[in-house]
């Protein structure tokens, strides 16, 4: 791969990327430097944020993708999630690069936040950009806070923000807890369906994504990991929600990832006033989120 700097529109340096990096070797690699990683809140940190410019869709992916996660196939717009899968691999450079300091293995994807300002045409072209916005002590260990961004003609699209943690012993005052943290949360929403979940949904989603770690495709891999079966994608859950919640052509959505969902398994997915949940058969909320109505343009319309 060829990589060259360049100016480009944004809060940090830009490094322009000629086509998305390939997600198993930046796995790899990630996997075999996080022996030499010392996890901190306070450690350095990778400040470049990478480009990729000109970026078309493989509708073919696309609608494998639709398809795993519950969307309408056809439309001419990007579901609200999709962004995401296509900016995961400049994140996963960032994350598995000799200067960031969270070890890849266990890294735990706890939240995401959306806002996609207008509908995003399929057959269109975009710009991507990723870049580490910094770290935070958790009570846990230490978070990251990726933020993926896509524009259009100059203008941002949709942008998002992910935090990742790293859990490790953590020394002096517990840092404030984010409200999923601390208690049961808001009350239960009403149950509107029920999904069984395949074994291969890992390996589905994972082909359409491009996200293929192992433990959501291989059942030892997840026993390694502290896990009994399979584990589903957190960005699956969402997406499965959202799909089945619809959102706005311009929307804010914002998720918490509480619990792994185990495959096989079956979920209830629940929802009201715009929140959602989807919890397990024992009432465990494997994910939590809310989607704000839109948001009001130049002309307030």
């Amino acid at each position: 791969m060829t990589d060259r700097t360049a100016r480009v529109a944004g809060p940090a340096p830009g490094l322009l990327l000629t086509r998305s990096p390939a997600l198993t070797p930046l796995l790899a690699r990630g996997t075999l430097l996080s022996a030499f990683r010392r996890p901190a809140p306070d450690a350095a940190f990778p400040r470049t944020r990478l480009v990729l410019p000109d970026l078309r869709v493989d509708l073919v992916r696309l609608t494998a993708y639709e398809r795993v996660c519950g969307f309408a196939t056809g439309e001419d717009a990007l579901p609200i999630t999709y962004p995401h899968v296509l900016g995961f691999p400049l994140a996963m450079r960032l994350m598995s690069g000799r200067d960031f300091p969270l070890p890849l293995p266990g890294l735990v994807h706890t939240s995401i936040e959306i806002v996609r300002h207008t509908a995003l045409p399929a057959t269109g072209a975009y710009e991507l950009s990723a870049h580490i916005a910094g770290l935070a002590p958790h009570r846990r260990g230490t978070e990251a806070t990726v933020v993926t961004e896509a524009r259009a003609g100059g203008a941002v699209v949709w942008e998002s923000r992910s935090t990742y943690l790293a859990r490790h012993r953590t020394a002096g005052p517990t840092p404030a807890s984010r409200p999923s943290d601390d208690g049961p949360g808001p009350d239960p929403l009403p149950g509107v369906a029920e999904w069984r979940l395949a074994a291969d949904l890992g390996r589905r989603y994972g082909a359409a994504s491009g996200d293929r770690n192992p433990i959501h495709l291989h059942p030892l891999a997840a026993r390694l990991f502290g896990f009994p079966r399979t584990v589903a994608h957190g960005m699956w859950t969402v997406a499965r929600c959202l799909a089945a919640h619809g959102t706005a052509p311009s929307a804010r959505v914002q998720a918490e990832f509480r619990s792994p969902v185990l495959l096989p398994g079956a979920v209830q997915y629940a929802a009201a006033d715009g929140r959602f949940e989807l919890r397990g058969a024992d009432g465990r909320v494997h994910v939590r989120g809310q989607v704000d109505p839109p948001t009001p343009g130049p002309d307030g319309s």
